[in-house]
């Protein structure tokens, strides 16, 4: 995709989470803005980062890096991204992309009707593996720090 197409991408669905954080969060229009586009940049930083840094490395890992880095305790500035990052509600940020997802399913249901039943059991498979291995490692991390 053109660097052209991704802002304009990134433009319409922070557009589209502006109205939903709006309505979803007691959050106005004035406090929604800075959020958006600190989220808006750190998805275009990591998406050109993919783009243009050799690896092969996908552009969500890039994102969710940038994200922790400038979030992170004492770096500097980390307190003012997360004042403005904290009036947009996780919901908001959802609402368009699972809308994309479906309208993106939808034009595709021939091929994905196609891929069978066993795509489901995949799919449920997937989400169970994660799951338990998200609740491991939280098991194992609270044990370590004696929190249970």
């Amino acid at each position: 995709m053109k660097l052209k197409d991704t802002i304009i991408v990134l433009a319409i669905v922070s557009f589209m989470s502006l109205f939903s954080n709006v309505l979803g969060t007691k959050a106005t229009i004035v406090d929604s803005i800075p959020g958006l586009l600190i989220l808006a940049v750190i998805a275009l930083a990591g998406m050109l980062m993919s783009k243009y840094l050799p690896g092969g490395i996908p552009a969500a890992a890039y994102v969710v890096t940038i994200g922790c880095i400038l979030t992170i305790p004492g770096v500097p500035g980390s307190d003012v991204i997360n004042a403005y990052v904290k009036n947009v509600g996780f919901v908001a940020l959802c609402t368009p992309i699972l809308a994309y997802a479906g309208v993106s399913i939808g034009k595709d249901l021939d091929a994905f009707a196609k891929t069978g039943w066993r795509i489901c059991v995949l799919a449920i498979v997937v989400f169970v593996g994660t799951y338990i291995g998200s609740a491991i490692i939280a098991q194992a991390i609270l044990k370590s720090l004696g929190q249970i």
